[in-house]
Formats: C-alpha cells, structure tokens, sequence
C-alpha cells in the first residue's frame, strides 16, 4: 500500500508542480467565459447601422411608415423588458440583455443624390454612399427601396456589406406585418383590431404537479436538468483530460524505460493503482479549482442562484449520484488508457486503439442533449443501461427522478464492468510494461487471455 501511494504522489507532483498544468488550468474557464461571452460582446458592440429607406412610386404609400412602425415597436418591447428587469432588480442583467436583443437600426433621410436620380446614376449615387471611402456623416450601411409587385409588398436592400443580413431580414418581417395588417383591414377588421394581431404577445405559464411548488414551473424546476447536463459534460471532459494523461505517462515512462525500473521495487498492479489514484488526484484539483471559480462567481453575481443550485445538490442526495457516476465512469477509462500507454512508446501506437474508443465517447455527447429534454425517450434509456454511457447519460437523468431501481442496476452495471475492465486492464498493463511487442488488437488480445 505504501509503494501504492507513493506511486500516486509521484504522479501527482510530476504535473502539479509545472507552470504549464496550473496555467492550463486557469486558462480552461478563461477560455470558456470568452468563447460563451465574446460573440455576446461582438454583438452587443455592433454599431447602429444608418438605413435610408425610399418609396418607389405611389404604390408603394405607407410601406416606409409602417417599417418605421416595425422599428418603433421592437424599441417599445425593448424598453418593457429594461422595465421588467428594474422591477425584478437585474437593471444591470437587463440593460446587459436589450443591448444584445435590441434593434441595430436607425432610419435617416435618404440623400438628394440618390432619390433624384434615375437608373445607372442611381445606382453610382449607392455605391458612393455605401463606400467606406465616404466621411461617415455622409455614409450609409444600407438602402431600402420599397415597392410592390403583384400588389404585394417588396424591396430591394442594398448593404455595404454584402454577408450584412441583418436590415434584410427586419425589413422583410417589416413587411409581412404590413401585409397581414393590409388584409385583415380589406376583410372588414378594424385599424384597431388589426393593430393588437400584430402586437398581442400571449403570457403562458407552465404548471406541474412534480414542480417544487406543486402549481407553477419556476426556474427552480429547470436548474436540475441544466446541471445534470453540465455535470456529465464535466466527466466527459475529465476523462479525456485525465485519461489522455495516464496514457502519455505510461507511454513515455515505457519508452524511457522508466516503467521497468518501477516494476523491479513494485508489482504491476501497484504501479497501475497508484497511477490511477494519482491522476485522479489531479483531476480533483482540476474539479476543485474549477468548482471554486464557478461557485465564487455565481455567488456573487446571483447568491439567490447559488442558494438554489446547493438546495438541487443536496435533493434526495443527487449529489451522491453524481459522485458514484463520475467515480465509475472514470475508473473504467481510465484503467483502459493506462493498459493502451503500456503497450506504446509513441503516439503513433496507440491510434490503433484509440480510435474506437473515442468514437465511443462521442456518442453521449450527442445523447447526453436529448437527455435535458426527453430523459425518458426509449434511445436514451436503453444507451443509459451500456456501461460505458452509463456515467454520462445517468448524469443527465439523474435530477428527472428516473426509478430508483434503474438507478441502482445502472450502477452497479457500471461499477460491475469497471471491476472486469480493472482485471483487463492489470492483465494487459503487465504484459505490456514487460514486452516490446508493437501494439495491435491481436497483442492486445493475448495479453488479456495470459497467452503473451
């Protein structure tokens, strides 16, 4: 026991005291935020584009005023919202979301040069306008021209950019509401009536008996799911950080053979124990370190959040589940990589193995997304009970309550084939610490049945 753990600290110090691994460590949830926030930001910072919209012809009479009804109205609903958020107190969470959600949009007069000119002129008058040559008190970012064909409302929009869709598609939704509002009021409907067609927005409220107030669904009955969702991404990302680990420890160590100086003081089962232990040390700093940002950040941006999310923890001891899953899932991968790492002394090696394992590892991210909104669809069910999906599909489901006896039989079907693959893995771990032989599925194979 004591070479064991003394195996497991080694392992542990050989990452934990390099600037990399603690630099890589921080920068993960760095990166995250950024990759989650920038497009948010990017969005939020995009200028207000300046749209000069012309009515070609008197068929075309009252189609400007009713775009500009459409930009009118996506303002008031955007000001509700900012109200509603300061009533709640998120003024900060609401300015935050208008400035994402809201109109980009600001109708300018359109230049003399333009609307007085005719065919090729015109058409120079645009471009000019729209060159980011011009000064910027006289540019545009697009033109609208409003007309009709067939009686129905069209336009042609011209943009400086040409991947800008943005003014094409408000001016179209623009424009479908003046064509509903057009024939509701030629059937006989009131200006008025036509008018709450196109603004009514119904309030529909959720209830359920199995909700946390036993009548109205509230955020509180949703944060379950979302954190049975991130808990078995978390395991999927531990066990290819942390499995990827072992494996190129074992690797390098046989390569340098360093692994058969450790097997002349230590049996192979206590170098793969201690290995196992040692890595998953390392991942638990990585969850801990991970899990203190997380927390420190939700608490203070929302405590009422944080409060929640420790109350879903603690319901009915789903955090003991998450914890046997997470404990199972990575004790069966991570022995599996430990065994392909004895058998290689160069990346290259190891690809012959780890391809269908990593294709066995995408299928429960894929899953894993219908699990947050059907965790009782027959597909995600019959995968939950294959061991090797067992960790990250019962994860997802957990907090949906599925029947305590398929919680028990998944785990110990899970913790079952972890033993086996634990044998496997010492077999092939011994056989390989002490054999040149290249790796292939047929060595693999012997080293498993003791015929090598």
């Amino acid at each position: 026991m004591n070479r064991t753990l003394l195996i497991a600290r080694r392992e542990y110090v050989a990452y934990a005291k390099t600037v990399g691994f603690w630099l890589s460590l921080l920068a993960f949830p760095l990166f995250a935020v950024l990759g989650g926030g920038i497009p948010a930001l990017i969005k939020a910072s995009e200028p207000i584009k300046s749209v000069a919209v012309i009515e070609e012809g008197p068929n075309a009479t009252g189609l400007a005023a009713a775009v500009r009804a459409s930009l009118q109205a996506d303002m008031d609903r955007q000001n509700e919202r900012l109200r509603e958020a300061a009533e709640k107190g998120q003024a900060g969470a609401g300015r935050a979301v208008a400035s994402i959600t809201g109109p980009k949009i600001r109708l300018v007069d359109a230049p003399p040069a333009i609307t007085d000119a005719v065919g090729p002129a015109r058409d120079e008058a645009i471009r000019k306008a729209l060159d980011k040559q011009t000064s910027k008190a006289r540019r545009l970012d697009a033109v609208v021209f409003l007309s009709r064909m067939d009686g129905k409302p069209a336009a042609q929009v011209w943009t400086a950019r040409a991947t800008d869709n943005d003014v094409s598609s408000f001016v179209r939704n623009a424009l479908r509401d003046a064509r509903r509002t057009e024939l509701l009021t030629a059937a006989g409907v009131a200006p008025a009536v036509a008018q709450e067609v196109q603004t009514f927005r119904p309030e529909v409220k959720s209830f359920s008996p199995s909700a946390a107030s036993g009548g109205e669904v509230s955020m509180r009955d949703r944060i379950p799911s979302f954190i049975g969702l991130g808990v078995g991404f978390l395991l999927w990302s531990l066990v290819i950080t942390g499995a990827s680990i072992l494996l190129n420890s074992v690797m390098e160590e046989k390569s340098n053979k360093i692994l058969e100086v450790l097997l002349s003081s230590a049996s192979a089962t206590e170098i793969l124990t201690g290995k196992v232990l040692g890595v998953a040390l390392l991942t638990l700093t990585v969850m801990g370190v991970w899990g203190g940002i997380g927390a420190f950040t939700l608490i203070s941006a929302s405590p009422e959040t944080a409060a929640t999310v420790g109350q879903v923890l603690l319901h009915d001891g789903l955090i003991f589940y998450f914890i046997a899953y997470m404990v199972g899932g990575y004790l069966m991968y991570a022995v599996l990589f430990a065994a392909i790492g004895a058998f290689c002394e160069t990346p290259r090696d190891a690809q012959t193995l780890m391809g269908p394992i990593m294709m066995i590892l995408v299928v429960p991210i894929l899953v894993m997304q219908m699990a947050l909104t059907s965790p009782d669809a027959p597909v995600v069910k019959v995968l939950s009970w294959i061991p090797f999906f067992t960790p990250f599909l019962m994860s997802a489901r957990a907090p949906s309550d599925p029947p305590l006896v398929e919680v028990i039989l998944t785990l110990i079907g899970m913790f079952a084939t972890a033993a086996f693959m634990v044998w496997i893995a010492g077999r092939a771990f011994r056989a390989g610490a002490l054999s040149d032989v290249k790796l292939s599925w047929k060595s693999f194979g012997r080293a498993i049945t003791g015929r090598a």
